[in-house]
């Protein structure tokens, strides 16, 4: 096609006041999806750093200080595992359904709720169930990206480990969080709960 005649075409087109808007109208909500698209990505992997998660003292100055001291954050290998890889889904749609979630967290914030040591050692143990409770109703989704079981090495893991890992771990019976509470933070005070 030659471009003058593509040149009259497009004039042509665009000649119809209606036919001129409905194409405008097309190209800018495109271009608008685009940029929400880009936008609203760019917002969520911000959102989705360890910098982001320590920005407030609650976080900063209680579980990341704690954090600081377990393998997850130093190791002999280098490996580390930084707050959302453990606290949200790596899929797009569980990603999504997380951070939903955690606007209550944000409320949180927002009211006082958690701000002085003392209000957050008070409710300490409520989010740490909640977090439990989120972990094992998701069979440890968050861990398995990192930890899977067929590639552990049994040999070189304590009888106990080894058994639970190739038995009630590998048979669906538990799940990484029923014996690994307080492998990064704190326990809260486990006082009058069976087994603690």
């Amino acid at each position: 096609m030659k471009l003058p005649g593509l040149v009259k075409r497009l004039w042509v087109t665009f000649k119809s006041p209606s036919k001129a808007a409905l194409w405008i109208l097309l190209l800018l909500g495109f271009m608008g999806g685009v940029i929400f698209w880009g936008g609203f990505n760019t917002a969520m992997e911000a959102s989705n750093s360890e910098a982001f998660c320590t920005g407030c003292h609650e976080m900063k100055d209680n579980v990341f200080q704690e954090y600081r001291d377990t393998i997850h954050y130093a190791n002999r290998s280098g490996v580390r595992a930084s707050c959302p890889d453990c606290h949200v889904p790596h899929e797009w749609t569980y990603k999504i359904i997380r951070k939903v979630q955690a606007s209550k967290e944000l409320w949180g914030k927002l009211t006082g709720k958690v701000d002085t040591p003392e209000k957050f050692e008070a409710h300490r143990r409520e989010m740490a169930e909640r977090e439990w409770k989120r972990m094992k109703d998701t069979d440890s989704r968050e861990c398995r990206n990192c930890h899977n079981f067929n590639y552990m090495d049994f040999s070189l893991q304590g009888q106990r480990a080894a058994k639970m890992h190739s038995t009630s771990l590998a048979s669906g019976e538990s799940t990484c969080i029923d014996c690994h509470k307080g492998i990064a933070h704190h326990l809260p005070d486990m006082s009058g709960v069976p087994g603690f």
